[in-house]
């Protein structure tokens, strides 16, 4: 069978090819840059404990725990009272730190050791064809030919040129929030915890209020981000200057009094000129009323612009999106990488599933239902906190609108950044249409709700060894028994006792692969308690005891077999549940039919919806897709700017050309009609290969086509 062509070099798309190779799926990336990326140390990425174990058992972890850090705590200040601290500890994992092309360089030196990974660089995606048997892919540059693949993902970033040959639409809000980015060597008054410091007294340049956050880095470096005002002004290098300056003075100032503490008294930061006049005295300028600044090293600066998108639909024959080219969002501290790391773990073993067996629509339709609903709700729940933490003297409305926002905006923030609540936590999939259609008999519940990810209790394993539990995901369905007093026990003694060996037996009858493993203890859980867990960790049922009907039909559910209560096709979102009829910045009317909620009439004055449904389900007959068709030369996106993700622009106040590749002749011309659909198709000896994600999205790998006739030296020289 054909490859899985990953289009995007970038780390969703090296996860994912990484996660099908060890499910012994070959991949092929195409990649549009022509080799790897100078490292940027203020494009930085935050992982939260789930994406961080993701990557850990695709063989990254020791790289991450080398160049990454996890924080000993989170300190939140407003003005000077310390108003939150939260330690982590083994009970509260803390978020991984480190610098996005330290994450790159980890996963393409763990895709050097796999054999089914091949990595085409300077190979630059410009049509696509599909048929009942796989998708043709056509690449220009110096690897340029037609590629055949069983399945096609676009991992290419914000301006996905995947999404464009889809003719996808890519909705949302532009410019959401705006930050100035500084790394540098420093020490800060509490080593090792990051901060979140909410109206400062001074901020350099601009009078009081605003926010900053500093998070620390391997080797002594530190991530500064200060929250700029809305609009598009630009940062100049002066400025920024003045805010690491007037920051670090603040800080040291506060550690030199005894810290931030209870209290609103005076802070200790920029003092005012002669009594009455309102001048400005730096930080650092001498003064003896201003504090010092310390000493540090600047080692890069940026803007990173946060823009919400949410595409349309996420998957379309066989070919489907992830990551940046299928959303959007970094506002209040939510990371988009770490929804695109989610991606690739639902997306792989489901493809891995259809290749290896085949698969139902159900299975693939899942992939959208699942993650689009659970990044729509993330979308939506940022966009509902922005007015009450940005606009705090209109916030009270809010206060019936978002569960939670009377723990306060400083708590909201903190979820964001640390990954808890709807901000942040990791998705529940309640409606998944691969769960069962109906509560399994004798359904128990447990302290974990269904379609939530499992807790991580030890566990032991078929060869006898004692692991948690998320060591054991991603290759397999995983069936949990809940025997306590089994650790007291070697497994060959109770193996073949109690339920074991009829659970055994249940397991081996399963239409799909599955692993038993037995705990001690589960949280809620009571003795023989048996756990369905789902490849990529999500319950899928608890029961009591073992009952060999109900095992089958959760795992027929799993596999697809099963229409669930989520399930009808892509057209249907999940958690998704409100449709629109556009989006903003220019991206008008649905021309593939509404949801079943844009029947109702809008109320005057209503503002469309910026993440609408997906358009329905071609095979219901009542609003048929676009016809797929190669993409023109020229597609205007519809964002003015490329979004960045959590990673600052090259340069202050600028954006740099974007990264054109070389135009050499293609290595061959067949064309997919050259070969029979289905069969393999070698090059030079291998299968055929697709790729480009921008790593995070950064504007050198942005697709830009170049008109027949235009040398790509002409482009540059005129600026596209």
């Amino acid at each position: 069978m054909d490859p899985v062509i990953v289009v995007g070099a970038g780390p969703v798309g090296l996860a994912l090819s990484l996660s099908l190779a060890r499910l012994d799926v070959p991949c092929v990336i195409l990649d549009e840059a022509p080799g790897a990326t100078d490292p940027r140390p203020a494009r930085t990425v935050v992982l939260r404990p789930d994406t961080t174990a993701f990557l850990t058992r695709l063989g990254c972890g020791p790289a991450l725990d080398s160049a990454g850090t996890h924080w000993t705590a989170w300190r939140a200040v407003r003005r000077r009272r310390l108003l939150e601290r939260v330690e982590f500890g083994p009970e509260n994992p803390s978020p991984l730190h480190m610098p996005q092309h330290a994450l790159t360089r980890a996963l393409r030196t763990a895709l050097a050791g796999e054999p089914l990974v091949r990595i085409v660089a300077d190979s630059r995606l410009d049509e696509l064809k599909q048929d009942a048997y796989g998708v043709s892919a056509h690449t220009r540059g110096h690897n340029g030919a037609w590629w055949r693949a069983s399945y096609l993902v676009g991992c290419d970033g914000p301006r996905s040129t995947v999404r464009k040959l889809l003719e996808v639409r890519f909705p949302g809000r532009t410019a959401v929030e705006r930050h100035a980015v500084a790394a540098l060597r420093t020490e800060l008054p509490w080593p090792g915890e990051a901060l979140l410091h909410r109206s400062p007294a001074r901020q350099g340049g601009g009078g009081s209020g605003g926010e900053v956050t500093a998070r620390p880095l391997p080797g002594g470096l530190w991530r500064l981000d200060w929250l700029l005002p809305p609009g598009r002004d630009l940062v100049t290098p002066d400025a920024l200057v003045a805010r690491i300056r007037d920051s670090l003075a603040v800080w040291g100032a506060e550690a030199a009094s005894g810290g931030l503490g209870a209290g609103d008294g005076p802070a200790g930061s920029g003092a005012q000129g002669p009594a009455g006049s309102g001048a400005r005295v730096p930080a650092g300028s001498g003064d003896p009323r201003v504090p010092a600044v310390p000493p540090y090293e600047l080692l890069d600066t940026g803007v990173h612009t946060v823009h919400h998108r949410l595409a349309r639909r996420w998957r379309r024959g066989r070919a489907f999106l992830a990551g940046d080219a299928a959303h959007l969002l970094g506002a209040l501290g939510t990371q988009g990488l770490d929804e695109g790391l989610r991606d690739a773990e639902n997306l792989a073993w489901k493809l891995a599933l259809a290749w290896h067996q085949g698969a139902s629509e159900a299975l693939l339709d899942s992939y959208q239902a699942e993650r689009r609903g659970a990044v729509t709700a993330r979308l939506r729940a940022a966009d509902r906190a922005l007015p009450l933490l940005r606009d705090g003297e209109r916030g009270g409305r809010w206060r019936a609108v978002l569960p939670g926002a009377a723990r306060g905006h400083t708590a909201m923030l903190t979820d964001g950044h640390l990954g808890r609540g709807p901000l942040g936590a990791p998705p529940t999939y309640a409606r998944s249409p691969l769960a069962p259609v109906t509560d399994p008999a004798g359904t128990i519940p447990v302290a974990t709700p269904v379609g939530a990810p499992v807790a991580d209790v030890p566990v032991t394993a078929p060869d006898g060894s004692l692991v948690p539990l998320r060591t054991r995901l991603g290759r397999r369905l995983l069936v949990v028994l809940v025997a306590p007093g089994t650790g007291v026990w070697e497994r060959r003694h109770w193996k073949s006792a109690g339920v074991m060996p009829r659970l055994s037996k249940a397991v081996a009858a399963l239409p799909m692969r599955a692993e038993v493993l037995v705990a001690e203890a589960y949280p809620g859980a009571v003795a023989h308690t048996v756990l369905v867990v789902r490849p990529d960790g999500h319950l899928v049922a608890a029961m009591g005891g073992v009952r060999p009907a109900e095992l089958y039909a959760c795992a027929d559910a799993v596999r697809g077999g099963g229409a669930g209560a989520g399930s009808g096709g892509s057209g249907v979102g999940g958690a998704d549940g409100v449709g629109g009829v556009g989006g903003e910045g220019g991206e008008g009317g649905d021309t593939g039919g509404r949801s079943r909620m844009d029947a109702e009439r809008a109320r005057p004055g209503d503002r469309p919806d910026p993440y609408p449904a997906p358009y329905p389900d071609a095979r219901s007959g009542a609003h048929p897709e676009p016809p797929l068709k190669p993409h023109p030369e020229s597609h205007p996106e519809p964002h003015p700017e490329p979004h960045l993700g959590s990673h600052p622009e090259p340069h202050l106040g600028s954006h740099p050309e974007p990264h054109l590749g070389s135009r050499l002749e293609p290595r061959s011309d067949r064309g997919p009609e050259s070969r029979p659909p289905g069969g393999p198709t070698p090059v030079d000896g291998t299968f055929s290969q697709a790729g480009g994600e921008a790593p995070g999205g950064a504007p050198g790998n942005v697709p830009r086509d170049v008109p027949d006739g235009v040398s790509e030296a002409q482009v540059r020289s005129v600026g596209g």
